[in-house]
């Protein structure tokens, strides 16, 4: 037998996809549908028919859940039925029947966490909070979505940090071969640099020997005579005093006291003063060896535990020039790492006017020219890179420099370019070293720090040597006289790079 309250008083039927009018009342959605379409041919608006209530406009007509539950559950007659349930426009889904009253899973108790039937919702959880299955389900769809969304998204900052990890692996492996490559070209250089100092200081401490020691030694031997001399002196004027009056007096008239020119007693002025110099060197080079370099890798260990990465970063800082050796083979030797270099226009400041197939950059007085923009153009900074760079060996080149207003130096390809003010120039941050041209002084320039360098400051012709493996970039001047030397542990590519002041002009040589 149909249940009354599960038909349409339309067509007196079973609800087919009920739907509910704002008045409350419930209709098959075709019903109603068909109905208001015939009476609007009589010019008679929406209204209800059961209460004969009025609309002004045709209601928005929405399924009622609840109503389609039940009434699929009312279509059910047995254990085994699995019609499908409509949810909208979706497809199928079998319903599930209780196994108690073999009806239809129309309900959700919140309180004990399950799904029930009509007949539970009534003898089980008549007091608990339940709402439809359906209902429950969309809630839980949504929740599911959110946390679907929560875990891609975990998942992709999970895939970055894979990637990310992976990068810093690789770069770490290739800073720690480097590093070693390093360490190990610089403890041979040092080696060989001991040697030489060792055989260089153990020769002048024999000129010293023989030219101050063996000199003393003579005006010794002069002074051993003098006093067997006046030994011999004493002894005449000894017997004089056994002999009778008239001899004593006679003989102590012709006794003379025997004179010499004086001789110094002194070695070799100054000698402890230079010798001083040798110890105080070699004092504090063992203190760099032994106390310094074993601090430095405990500290650094100690920062591996405990410090920030800012704080184990290294700190590649200005070398004095005593530190780098002269390069063996002097000018010849030289020649032989010399390698032919041309300006990039591509990173020319506007100012600058490169000529001879590029590889003479003048800053001309003229002002800047119009150049097409460039990423890689150093936009407010006199400056200007070469094409070639170098990522390992020993090169050497000449530059001319038409008047001392100039910084001459290597930079990684990193060096900042579309900023204003002094981090864009060579010298003046962590990613390049230079020397700067001055009518005055030169200078020496890493991460904007100075250093003062002492000697003849006008130098028209500045060699450059760059030996990547060693971590050396020594200057020359003319004349192949040794000005400077940078040591660090070179990381990426160099690319040799010239700020230029005005009016100057800069040529790379070619032999």
């Amino acid at each position: 037998m149909e249940n009354p309250n599960l038909t349409c008083i339309i067509c007196f039927d079973q609800f087919k996809y009920p739907v509910t009018i704002p008045c409350g009342h419930t209709f098959c959605k075709n019903c109603i549908i068909t109905l208001w379409d015939t009476k609007s041919k009589s010019n008679i608006g929406p209204h209800c028919p059961i209460c004969n209530e009025k609309f002004t406009t045709r209601p928005v007509l929405k399924r009622n859940v609840s109503l389609s539950v039940l009434t699929e559950a009312a279509n059910s007659t047995g254990p085994s039925y699995r019609e499908p349930l409509m949810r909208g426009s979706e497809g199928p889904r079998a319903m599930v029947l209780c196994d108690r009253h073999k009806k239809p899973l129309v309900y959700y108790c919140k309180q004990d966490k399950m799904s029930v039937c009509c007949e539970c919702g009534i003898s089980d959880c008549g007091n608990h909070d339940k709402v439809l299955l359906e209902a429950e389900r969309e809630h839980q769809e949504l929740m599911l979505e959110r946390k679907n969304k929560e875990v891609g998204k975990l998942l992709e900052e999970t895939q970055k940090n894979l990637i990310d990890l992976a990068e810093n692996i690789k770069q770490a492996k290739l800073t720690l071969e480097q590093t070693s490559t390093w360490v190990n070209a610089k403890f041979s250089s040092l080696l060989k640099v001991l040697a030489e100092k060792q055989e260089a200081t153990e020769l002048f401490i024999d000129v010293q020997k023989e030219g101050a020691v063996t000199e003393a030694e003579a005006r010794l031997a002069q002074l051993e005579e003098r006093c067997q001399v006046l030994q011999e002196s004493q002894g005449r004027i000894a017997a004089l005093h056994s002999l009778p009056d008239t001899e004593l007096i006679r003989e102590s008239m012709h006794v003379e006291v025997p004179r010499f020119n004086e001789i110094p007693t002194d070695v070799t002025p100054n000698l402890q003063d230079r010798l001083n110099g040798i110890t105080e060197v070699l004092s504090r080079v063992s203190k760099l060896v032994s106390e310094d370099l074993e601090k430095a890798v405990s500290t650094a260990v100690g920062q591996d535990k405990d410090g920030s990465p800012q704080d184990r970063r290294p700190i590649l800082a200005v070398v004095p020039s005593p530190a780098a050796p002269c390069h063996p083979g002097g000018k010849e030797g030289l020649s032989a790492y010399r390698c032919s270099l041309t300006f990039d226009p591509r990173t020319a400041n506007g100012h600058l006017f490169l000529s001879m197939e590029n590889r003479r950059a003048e800053h001309l007085t003229s002002g800047p020219r119009p150049v097409p923009a460039h990423e890689a153009r150093f936009d407010h900074t006199w400056q200007v890179l070469c094409f070639q760079g170098f990522k390992h060996g020993q090169h050497y080149w000449e530059l001319e420099v038409s008047k001392p207003w100039a910084y001459l130096g290597v930079t990684y390809e990193t060096i900042p370019r579309k900023e204003k003010g002094k981090r864009c120039m060579v010298g003046m941050n962590e990613l390049s070293w230079s020397l700067q041209l001055d009518e005055h002084q030169l200078s020496a320039w890493h991460n904007g720090r100075c250093e003062r360098l002492v000697g003849h400051s006008q130098h028209s012709r500045i060699g450059m040597l760059l030996d990547y493996e060693a971590g050396t970039l020594t200057y020359y001047g003319d004349g192949q006289t040794r000005l400077h030397a940078f040591h660090c542990a070179f990381t990426q590519e160099l690319f040799p790079a010239c700020w230029i002041g005005e009016g100057v002009s800069i040529t790379l040589c070619s032999t």
